[in-house]
């Protein structure tokens, strides 16, 4: 299985500006720039696309297994913030910070926060980050 997507930039680093593409359509000519990245202009930037990714690639490995073991969540809510910093003169994604908030029918703590850290250790894009990922998870009654 392959998926892909695809960036143009044009210009310089800072004055420069480009556009994110996905075959799937959901990202079309979406405008992406350094001030967007670095500076907190409004949009979307790389490191949020990743974000977003993790957090969904999460959620749905979690209700993986918990389906395994026999529970179907009525809501699995994931949040992913990501850190970005400098590491010795490069930008570096250095961590991960999971919450999560799940409602899950007839699961205890402990086995929730299993199957949580289980989910967070094996999904597909927390296996490709080299990054400190934690999490931080909440059963709700």
């Amino acid at each position: 299985m392959q998926r892909h997507a695809f960036a143009v930039w044009q210009g310089s680093l800072k004055e420069g500006k480009g556009t994110l593409n996905t075959t799937s359509g959901v990202l079309k000519e979406t405008p992406y720039s350094f001030a967007q990245r670095f500076e907190n202009a409004a949009g979307t930037n790389p490191e949020e696309l990743i974000a977003a990714a993790h957090a969904g690639c999460f959620a749905m490995a979690l209700s993986g297994k918990l389906g395994g073991a026999g529970f179907t969540p009525e809501k699995l809510s994931a949040r992913a913030n990501l850190t970005l910093e400098q590491v010795q003169g490069s930008w570096t994604i250095t961590a991960i910070h999971l919450e999560l908030t799940g409602k899950i029918p007839g699961i205890d703590r402990a086995k929730f926060e299993e199957l949580a850290a289980d989910a967070k250790a094996t999904c597909p894009v927390s296996r490709l980050l080299n990054a400190n990922i934690t999490l931080n998870a909440k059963l709700e009654a």
